[in-house]
């Protein structure tokens, strides 16, 4: 399936990436530090990616280009990785907006 077809069947929670084959939820605009996202963050490959592959994420900003996260790997199933508690951790962009 295209990244449009998939867009399309998860309107607002799925957002592009740099990479051409990824994608990856939509975050709240704004978080609190060590609290557990809304929903489950997911990056989802367009490409054939091994049942079992270990997907880790980083995040940042422009006052932190590390963000220390916490539970920021998850293993790669039906094309899915979902992290069922990633928190960011610290000063890691607290009271700023994820763009």
């Amino acid at each position: 399936r295209t990244m449009v077809e998939i867009i399309a069947d998860h309107p607002a929670e799925l957002v592009r990436t740099d990479s051409p084959n990824f994608l990856c939820s939509v975050l709240p605009s704004h978080w609190r530090c060590n609290k557990t996202l809304p929903v489950a963050f997911k990056v989802v490959a367009l490409g054939e990616v091994p049942d079992g592959t270990v997907v880790t994420v980083m995040a940042g900003n422009d006052e932190n280009y590390s963000a220390e996260l916490r539970n920021a790997s998850a293993v790669m199933k039906n094309q899915v990785a979902r992290f069922n508690d990633l928190r960011f951790v610290g000063r890691s962009g607290r009271g700023k907006s994820f763009t």
